[in-house]
């Protein structure tokens, strides 16, 4: 949004979904190159191809799974997301995990976040995390490459 100087929405309304991830790719690719950060990204940039194994390759990728029923409750207490305005959300979200859960799979870590406190849920990716960085030698800060399994 600040680098397009919009909201999401008014991207997606006056450029289009393709426009949208394109540039979504190119923000990721230069922000993965700054000093260590949490980056929260969108529910579709993981499905590119060339963003999935940049991040892989760069970062400790963390999906944050959710049930249908708590992707539904979430997303519906706002009315801003492109691509389930006008739309039976349900639906749309069933159509949207079939599709990019694959692509979310090769995530480092799987955390399930479902409708447990939100503390629960931290504490939960925390000691996920810490247990991945000292099983890969991370913590010290070895490198190691990371490699996206083969589909």
């Amino acid at each position: 949004e600040q680098a397009a100087g919009c909201s999401i929405p008014e991207i997606f309304q006056k450029y289009g979904e393709e426009f949208f991830r394109n540039r979504e790719e190119a923000v990721i690719a230069r922000i993965i190159e700054d000093a260590p950060l949490v980056l929260a990204t969108g529910g579709g940039a993981f499905v590119s191809e060339q963003t999935r194994k940049l991040l892989l390759a760069k970062s400790v990728v963390i999906w944050l799974h959710a049930d249908i029923d708590t992707l539904v409750e979430r997303v519906g207490r706002k009315d801003n997301r492109p691509l389930l305005r006008g739309k039976n959300v349900r639906q749309v979200l069933e159509d949207l995990s079939a599709k990019r859960n694959p692509y979310y799979a090769h995530a480092h870590l799987v955390v399930q976040s479902h409708q447990a406190p939100h503390d629960r849920t931290v504490q939960g990716l925390i000691h996920n995390l810490d247990a991945h960085l000292q099983a890969n030698d991370l913590r010290r800060g070895a490198s190691q490459e990371r490699h996206e399994p083969a589909n």
